[in-house]
């Protein structure tokens, strides 16, 4: 186990009833896989405190809290105020999920954008990286995401990037990363894995977005952190890297962006 490469999961969402009462496997099984940190998000904020909960009883798991763009009309509006003092947690090590998503939300996309807004003045004040999610929103997205950068520079992961190629550029021109989920293992998703293929290796996350969307060989079951190492195998053939070299370069990438977990981790 100790020649297993370490990569982290940047982004699933183990407070989901898919996980009650199992989170002690969990991890266990991600570190078998060489999986040895995760972030774990919260997509509203009142469920804060679970998440929060699940991070500080398990040490490879961080966290990070925002409002989801799906559910931007269903809850309280946050403050920049609310998101800051919930980041003074030592294991807080994000803002968000936060973004826009048209796909079954169009009617609710003004409130979306202003959600946004208030979540990347967040990060700024913070230094703590932004995670987005973006569906069916490049436009608007590349437009406020570049409007905001120009008021003032922060850090910012496209979360599960499926998106086009435009908005794709946008983010590595911004200085932005992009994160490979499962959806770019899934063998009809070579449109995704060139658009992976034509960014910076030193701007590339893995993920696995459990419980959603399962890499081959578990599609169509319950994803779970330990699979992030089947995405990340993908992504060394897509970077033309061994495993070993591909794992190392997603660590650097991680720690570069996520600089409050890699210190933690160092300490640890």
């Amino acid at each position: 186990m100790t020649d297993t490469p370490q990569i982290t999961d940047s982004h699933c969402h183990l407070d989901f009833p898919d996980f009650d009462g199992q989170l002690d496997e969990i991890v266990a099984r991600a570190a078998e896989a060489g999986v040895t940190r995760m972030v774990t998000i919260c997509t509203r904020l009142r469920n804060e405190p679970q998440v929060r909960a699940i991070a500080e009883a398990h040490a490879p798991v961080f966290y990070a809290a925002g409002t989801h763009p799906m559910s931007a009309a269903d809850e309280p509006l946050a403050t920049v105020k609310e998101l800051v003092t919930l980041a003074q947690h030592p294991k807080f090590v994000g803002i968000g999920e936060t973004g826009l998503d048209y796909h079954y939300t169009a009617e609710s996309k003004e409130i979306q954008q202003q959600s946004l807004r208030i979540h990347i003045t967040a990060a700024r004040e913070t230094g703590l990286p932004l995670i987005i999610h973006s569906r069916d929103a490049d436009g608007d997205m590349a437009a406020i995401l570049s409007e905001e950068h120009a008021k003032g520079a922060y850090a910012c992961v496209m979360h599960c990037y499926s998106s086009g190629p435009e908005l794709a550029k946008t983010a590595v021109d911004l200085g932005f990363y992009l994160s490979m989920s499962g959806i770019a293992a899934f063998p009809r998703s070579q449109e995704v894995r060139d658009i992976f293929a034509a960014a910076p290796v030193e701007r590339i996350l893995v993920e696995t977005d459990a419980p959603y969307l399962a890499p081959p060989p578990h599609r169509g079951k319950r994803n779970e952190p330990a699979y992030t190492a089947h995405t990340a195998r993908v992504g060394a053939e897509v970077f033309g890297m061994s495993y070993p070299e591909f794992a190392a370069q997603t660590q650097a990438n991680f720690d570069r962006l996520f600089t409050k977990a890699a210190h933690v981790t160092r300490a640890a």
